[in-house]
């Protein structure tokens, strides 16, 4: 009985059960590839006192002077492929990318990777998540 009211439900509202299998295949997939290469905000001072990794904030420079990360390079995103060259010299090094809450940075993470940086991280949750993880920021320049 339960089986015959679930076909006809499928039968008579196919839209709703394709978007259900879509929706269901991309958080799957988000969770399994999604946490790839990003790094929570604790794990990240483990790698930046640890690993002397090199924090690169995305955002424009107007929001990286209201607080960054202490000794974080800004590139904002709006140039950001333009400036990929002068990353070079922090090839070795692993490098966390920030902006504000993660999303900016993933895309950053992407082109750097692209460029041949191996050791990329996205800084998941971005400023927001440091901030709410109750660490520092600063609002000196290099």
């Amino acid at each position: 009985m339960l089986l015959d009211q679930i076909m006809e439900f499928v039968g008579n509202h196919w839209y709703l059960f394709v978007a259900l299998i879509v929706i269901s295949g991309l958080l799957i997939y988000n969770i399994i590839v999604g946490g790839k290469g990003s790094v929570e905000p604790l794990a990240a001072t483990e790698m930046i006192n640890h690993q002397d990794a090199v924090v690169i904030d995305v955002r424009p420079a107007a929001d990286f002077a209201k607080g960054h990360i202490i000794n974080a390079i800004n590139v904002p995103m709006n140039g950001f492929k333009n400036q990929i060259a002068t990353l070079k010299k922090h090839k070795a090094k692993p490098i966390i990318v920030s902006c504000r809450s993660g999303a900016q940075s993933s895309m950053a993470c992407s082109q750097l990777r692209k460029e041949g940086f191996e050791q990329v991280f996205n800084l998941h949750g971005g400023i927001m998540a440091w901030e709410a993880a109750s660490l520092p920021l600063t609002r000196k320049k290099r």
